[in-house]
């Protein structure tokens, strides 16, 4: 794909966003991230483990492996969006976030 139909979350990647997906990819495959501004890193994690839990029981999962990364990244990534395969379908919120996540409004940054 070229970077002309690449999405354009995909040419917002930088090192550290790389960095939190390698991290979350270790037990989360289907990670995503890319740095939104100068000071929030967005993270996008799919899993079919999801399916049932509240965001809460969600945050829990992942967070252990936020834990590990640099106190800098933890404090700039400001949007953690979780979802199960298929529930952007199912959920106007989650559809929402992952529109958002997919193609981000302009920062203000």
């Amino acid at each position: 794909m070229s970077s002309k139909t690449a999405s354009r979350w995909k040419r917002m990647r930088d090192d550290d966003s790389r960095e939190t997906e390698r991290v979350l990819r270790a037990e989360f495959p289907a990670t995503d991230a890319y740095r939104y501004n100068s000071a929030s890193i967005r993270v996008r994690v799919v899993d079919e483990r999801f399916k049932g839990k509240t965001l809460e029981k969600r945050d829990a999962m992942v967070d252990r492996l936020l834990q590990t990364l640099p106190e800098r990244l933890q404090a700039e990534i400001l949007n953690l969006t979780m979802l199960y395969p298929g529930e952007s379908e199912a959920s106007l919120t989650a559809r929402l976030a992952n529109e958002e996540f997919e193609d981000p409004t302009p920062s203000q940054l």
